[in-house]
């Protein structure tokens, strides 16, 4: 199986979701905030102090677009869908699935936003923030799951599904296209 990318906000459940998914599907898990925190030698929080907002995306976009795993579950930051290099990258080995909750929720699980590593713009809230990522987890998704209201193990079954859904499809597709391919063959032979 390819990997599987969870994205969404901080606090939606990208790292719980993601170990118990591996669990589940007998996948590998990486967390990517673990990832840069290792090849940086810093925690998130220090590397947002030294660089800035915008040093930390940069970092962040080079560290996503170099994961090179298989069979993985990988958990990204909140903010990996600002660098458009990790994207390309992470959905070219993965299927991406945004894992969405409301606003109001992420406001309920999250503690403090700088502790947390969260890259935010000075005078913005969490729900400016919300605002202008939402649109970016939808454009790159693949799957989107709802979790609001949703258990751990009712978001890991339905993800189950899903996926399963999705790979019957791709195969049916491929099968489609090699299918055609094949046709298209025998009739240049006949030519």
């Amino acid at each position: 199986m390819r990997n599987i990318v969870l994205i969404g906000m901080p606090g939606c459940g990208k790292s719980t979701v993601g170990v118990v998914l591996a669990k589940a599907l007998g996948m590998d898990f990486v967390d990517s905030d673990l990832v840069i925190q290792s090849t940086m030698g810093a925690t998130l929080a220090q590397l947002i102090e030294q660089h800035g907002d915008d040093g930390f995306r940069d970092i962040e976009n080079r560290v996503n677009a170099s994961i090179d795993v298989q069979n993985s579950i990988i958990a990204t930051g909140g903010s990996v869908v600002y660098g458009a290099e990790a994207m390309a990258h992470l959905k070219a080995i993965g299927t991406v699935v945004y894992l969405r909750l409301t606003c109001e929720n992420i406001t309920e699980r999250l503690g403090d936003l700088h502790a947390r590593g969260v890259t935010i713009k000075p005078g913005w809230t969490l729900r400016d923030l919300y605002n202008e990522r939402c649109p970016l987890y939808e454009q790159y998704a693949d799957i989107v799951q709802d979790c609001d209201g949703l258990r751990l193990r009712d978001v890991v079954a339905e993800l189950q599904k899903k996926l399963k859904g999705r790979e019957r499809h791709t195969l049916i597709q491929s099968l489609r296209q090699a299918g055609n391919s094949a046709k298209t063959a025998v009739f240049a032979m006949k030519q």
